[in-house]
Parts: structure tokens; C-alpha cells; sequence
């Protein structure tokens, strides 16, 4: 798995440890900002992770980029393969359960420029969500009299 994804890692991307994980991220070299949860952090990209039960494959970029998740689901689909997929962790068993290319090609479409432009984009979107009156974001719980709060 880690030769698949360093041999279609676009320039600009570093590899190392992050949150315990092998990491591959957008270096502070490159976006000095770092990661809004942990500015010390730079921004994640993918992450590979051994747990419990089962393996993982963090791919951030699908997190933050609603068509490249589309896409990936979409691809992977095609293959025939169960896929076990929260909003942006593969889960898995056996490196054999994995289309490689599928994953190849996916973390070849995204260069640093792209994912930080996603990247971005979202933290705007979740800052504007944040400043939107109660009733825009979710309808009011009704009190048993069934009268809005």
C-alpha cells in the first residue's frame, strides 16, 4: 500500500508519522498555516493505520472534496469489491480486498494546489455555517406543548 501511494503521490506532498499513522500531508514548508484543529500539524492528506480489528486508509482529500468522494466510490463500485467506507476511511482485512489502482489513481488526481484549495473551501463553508441563525441550520425542537423554544 505505501508503494502504491508514494509511487502516485503528486511533488509537493511529504510522508511521515502523524497521529500515530503513517502520514502523507502538505508540509508547513508548503502551507505554513497547518492543520486548524493543530496548527503544530500540517495539513493531512491520507494516513495509513493498522487498528484492532482491521486496517485503514484515511483519505482526507475525499473528506474535504465531495466529487473526488463521488468519483472514488463510483470507481470502486465498478471493480466488484466490497467497499467498507465511512466519510473517509477505507476499512479493511487483507491488502488483497483492495483495488489498488483505484486508490492509485484517486491520490494521483489531487496535487497540493487542489487539496489546499479544498481544504480552504471547507473551512470557509463550516465558518459561515457557524454564523447562521439557529432556524437556517435545523429546525427547532418543539416542547411537549409542542411550541417551538
Amino acid at each position: 500500500m505505501r508503494t502504491v501511494i508514494r509511487r502516485r503521490l503528486n511533488p509537493g506532498f511529504a510522508e511521515g508519522m502523524q497521529y500515530g499513522m503513517i502520514g502523507y500531508f502538505v508540509p508547513h514548508r508548503v502551507y505554513p498555516a497547518g492543520y486548524h484543529c493543530n496548527p503544530r500539524q500540517p495539513v493531512p492528506f491520507a494516513s495509513l493505520a493498522a487498528q484492532k480489528h482491521h486496517f485503514a486508509l484515511y483519505l482526507m482529500f475525499l473528506y474535504v472534496d465531495s466529487r473526488e468522494e463521488q468519483c472514488f466510490r463510483r470507481t470502486w463500485t465498478r471493480t466488484g469489491r466490497p467497499l467498507d467506507m465511512g466519510k473517509c476511511c477505507v476499512r479493511f482485512r487483507r491488502f488483497e480486498d483492495l483495488p489498488l489502482d483505484v486508490i492509485g489513481n484517486a491520490i494521483g488526481r489531487v496535487t497540493v494546489e487542489n487539496h489546499i484549495r479544498s481544504y480552504e473551501s471547507g473551512r470557509q463553508a463550516a465558518k459561515t455555517a457557524s454564523r447562521l441563525p439557529r432556524s437556517r441550520l435545523a429546525p427547532r425542537r418543539l416542547s411537549q406543548r409542542g411550541r417551538s423554544r
